[in-house]
């Protein structure tokens, strides 16, 4: 008899059958930055970030619809007093960003950016990881079907942000499960946690890894008994983009730790992600590190909200337009470099 499928089964086929970026853009994007007004290379990183998006969109690079995700939940651990502040203010920054008056807002009216806000069952916080799974297999895969959903109004780039007290807890406890180490190696101070909660967050990511240890040799298992539902959304809404070819924007400390379970399940899974910028969250950068991937910006940020992946659409704007916009050698009348 055929085995039943399993909640997960739908996502690991997608990622099996992942597309690649199309090569034959690359080279169109690169052979044109070859004719434009200036040396070879001379952008720099903004003529990668051009034949990237190229290579994702399959054409000319463009980002005329920009969007940022903000993905919102809350987490059991937070009973055991891992965060400076306690659940309820993930649902008034929620109702903030409603209203308008978030650091988010004001970053995404100067740069033009739709932004859309997830609320995910904030009145029932995750289970408390240190003692049970956050999530159950169907709960945990329903979520990040639902964050598949954010690629429903059809970004050419977006931008994945999160928002959910003591969510760094979880996002430490995913990386400790995936790169080893400490728990110490992995926890910070999040949203402004002292000494003592800081010890806490060690202590709490430390019970978790050794009551989950035997199930966290699979990926998903890792995201479903560590993670949050803001992080499972996250998920899911990677895997949409890189099916739909919708280039990515990572934002912070979490967001990376929803991309890290991806990598982990298969290394080519993130081609289609940039990393926007390097938090001031203490381990951020080794996991840049370990995803290999380069942060667009180093601001000294940990705020979240998708703030980070924000500003970098500037970045990405100014490459799109250098690329499309400027002169040819042939257009301007300027002599070339000699052949």
């Amino acid at each position: 008899m055929n085995a039943q499928p399993r909640p997960f089964d739908d996502f690991r086929a997608l990622i099996e059958a992942m597309p690649e970026a199309d090569v034959a853009a690359v080279d169109a994007a690169r052979a044109r930055q070859a004719e434009l007004t200036k040396p070879v290379g001379s952008l720099g990183w903004l003529e990668d970030i051009a034949k990237w998006l190229a290579g994702w969109q399959r054409g000319a690079p463009h980002i005329d619809a920009p969007l940022v995700a903000v993905f919102a939940g809350n987490h059991g651990v937070v009973a055991h007093g891992v965060s400076a502040y306690p659940a309820s203010v993930t649902q008034a920054m929620v109702a903030n960003f409603a209203s308008g008056g978030a650091a988010i807002n004001q970053i995404c009216k100067t740069f033009d950016i739709s932004l859309r806000v997830f609320e995910l069952a904030l009145e029932r916080p995750t289970g408390d990881i240190t003692c049970e799974p956050a999530l159950d297999e169907r709960a945990c895969a329903a979520t990040m079907a639902f964050g598949m959903e954010a690629l429903a109004a059809g970004p050419d780039v977006i931008c994945l942000g999160e928002m959910g007290i003591g969510n760094t807890t979880a996002a430490a406890a995913i990386y400790n499960a995936l790169y080893g180490g400490a728990p110490e190696d992995w926890v910070g101070r999040g949203a402004g946690a002292d000494d003592a909660a800081l010890k806490r967050k060690a202590d709490a990511v430390r019970a978790a890894i050794a009551l989950h240890r035997e199930h966290l040799h699979d990926p998903f298992e890792v995201l479903r008994r560590l993670g949050g539902r803001e992080i499972a959304a996250i998920v899911g809404a990677i895997l949409a983009a890189r099916v739909q070819r919708v280039p990515v924007l990572l934002d912070g400390f979490v967001v990376c730790a929803a991309a890290a379970v991806l990598a982990a399940l298969d290394e080519r899974a993130l081609d289609h992600c940039m990393a926007a910028h390097v938090s001031a969250e203490s381990a951020h950068a080794e996991a840049l590190r370990r995803l290999g991937k380069r942060p667009l910006l180093d601001l000294g940020m940990r705020l979240g909200e998708g703030s980070g992946a924000a500003l970098a659409v500037g970045i990405v704007k100014a490459a799109v337009a250098c690329h499309n916009g400027m002169a040819t050698f042939a257009e301007a009348g300027v002599a070339g470099k000699e052949r």
